[in-house]
């Protein structure tokens, strides 16, 4: 056209640029911008407007905002184009400056603006701005469509404002699945799992994301029954799992001690080419080694093609729980030669090797090679592991000079480790400083008092062990009911898992397995 000597209109340059936003082509976007301005379309505001389009999607936000600033007259297409694009490069201090410059100049913002505001007010964490927002869109009778509803129910439902975000939901005359899933997923926040399974019920129809959202809301309730149970029904309604969900259940197999509903999950992401990312593969770690199958965990490990901390973390502290110190120790020397850094949760596993394996003096090394050599302050559960070490190897008054001597004050489980080891030792004296610091800090707590009272029976000081039984009852100390988990064939109550195949427990012992002498 250009070529031919045919004159371009302000259509036709209109048209232009909202090709070149479309393929994101800015070079193209600028050539045409010169053509505009030797054409006499430069101040023209619909020119301008898409002018500023093509900028702000190719993220030339500095071009966009000299289009903008140099541009006469200004309409709302003006001002939402430039928040979009400052949007959607993550510049949201400058989306809520425009949002106040907007106000200054009378220009009345709409449904496009105020989602772009909304999002900027939770990425920022600006609560009390998206509260001012809020009014302004109630104030000035902002039509909610879809899109601003569904923004304004994450909004309140990251913050736990329930109520305020159902009484979104509910004005909303159009809703869709997003509108759903945001109101779940706001229920699950709070812990409100009736209201969500109710809501749940009701949907009109779900998506991986309603499942994901309800799953992962139980197994985060500690209700890791109903996870897998919820995992069940997911599976018969015929919706494929993601990452996250699959990831979510098989905490809930961690936690159940459930082997073989974890095996069939794993199967199942083979079978059905489920994405295996660290967050997925590091999940089967933590399942296969809190269900005792390390085998598992650790040629799992083997095949995985990228590790993290958490990887290295899970497996080491799954050797080391589950009896393989000197494998978890080898496995640890294996992460830093791979100069992956090690975490505070490394350290705690590799201390309990450290104490499975009565290694005194090394575990002593390591909690001092913390600080000096990767930067990482010892926590309470660190100073706990070590108190651990020194009791289990029988120098329960080692470890009560290192509780002495800790830089931070030691709290009820520190004490509560050395008061098990003075019971194994048959140490009274120190049982009775463990226990006079523990009525201190958790005078309600039974099993203070029953530790000692086994301590005093175990070395047949038969009147103090009653004493402290009399003690017991005199102050009303509530004592822990009794209880039982059942699990039968591997499965939780009420769940049936026939249409997940369900292979034969591994029966080869692990030390071959680990290739372990």
């Amino acid at each position: 056209m250009h070529l031919q000597g045919v004159s371009a209109n302000h259509l036709t340059f209109i048209f232009v640029f909202k090709a070149c936003a479309r393929v994101r082509d800015v070079r193209q976007g600028q050539v045409v911008h010169v053509h505009a301005l030797k054409c006499g379309f430069g101040t023209h505001v619909f020119v301008s407007n898409a002018l500023l389009h093509v900028y702000a999607c190719c993220s030339d936000l500095v071009s966009a905002q000299k289009v903008f600033d140099q541009m006469e007259e200004r309409d709302l297409i003006s001002w939402n184009s430039l928040i979009c694009g400052y949007s959607q490069c993550g510049a949201f201090r400058d989306v809520l400056r425009l949002f106040g410059a907007m106000q200054v100049a009378n220009v009345m913002a709409d449904a496009v603006t105020m989602v772009k505001v909304v999002l900027a007010c939770i990425y920022l964490g600006e609560s009390e701005f998206a509260d001012h927002v809020a009014k302004y869109i109630e104030e000035n009778h902002v039509v909610v469509d879809v899109y601003l509803g569904n923004t304004l129910i994450d909004m309140y439902g990251r913050r736990g404002l329930l109520e305020l975000a159902r009484q979104v939901f509910d004005r909303m005359c159009v809703r869709n699945l997003v509108s759903w899933n945001a109101m779940i997923r706001g229920y699950a926040k709070v812990g409100d799992l009736v209201g969500a399974h109710k809501l749940f019920d009701e949907m009109p129809q779900r998506d991986v994301i309603s499942w994901t959202c309800m799953i992962t809301g139980y197994a985060q309730a500690n209700d890791f029954a109903m996870a897998v149970k919820l995992f069940q029904e997911m599976m018969v309604a015929n919706v494929k799992p993601d990452e996250v969900t699959v990831a979510s259940v098989l905490s809930a197999c961690a936690h159940l001690g459930s082997l073989d509903i974890g095996k069939a999950v794993h199967n199942y992401i083979i079978e059905h080419g489920v994405k295996i990312d660290t967050y997925v593969g590091n999940s089967l770690i933590d399942m296969y080694c809190k269900c005792g199958s390390v085998e598992k965990a650790l040629k799992f490990f083997k095949q995985m093609k990228e590790k993290d901390a958490v990887s290295w973390t899970s497996v080491i502290s799954g050797l080391a729980v589950n009896g393989f110190a000197n494998s978890a120790l080898e496995l640890f020397q294996g992460m830093l030669s791979e100069r992956t850094k090690p975490t505070h949760g490394t350290f705690v596993g590799v201390l309990l090797a450290c104490a499975h394996a009565g290694l005194v003096e090394e575990g002593l090394s390591f909690l001092k090679s913390m600080e000096d050599v990767h930067g990482l302050a010892p926590e309470m559960k660190h100073y706990g592991c070590v108190v651990d070490l020194l009791g289990r190897s029988g120098n329960v008054d080692r470890a009560y000079e290192f509780i002495t001597k800790m830089p931070i004050s030691p709290d009820v489980v520190v004490w509560r480790i050395l008061l098990s080891s003075c019971k194994l030792q048959g140490n009274v004296l120190l049982a009775e400083i463990a226990t006079k610091k523990l009525l201190q800090l958790d005078p309600c707590n039974s099993g203070n008092y029953v530790l000692l009272s086994n301590t005093y029976a175990s070395s047949h000081r038969w009147d103090d062990a009653s004493n402290v039984r009399e003690l017991m009852e005199k102050t009303d100390v509530p004592k822990p009911f009794g209880w039982t988990t059942i699990e039968s064939n591997g499965l939780p109550p009420h769940s049936s898992w026939d249409h997940i195949p369900v292979n034969p427990t591994n029966t080869m012992h692990p030390m071959k397995e680990l290739g372990l002498s």
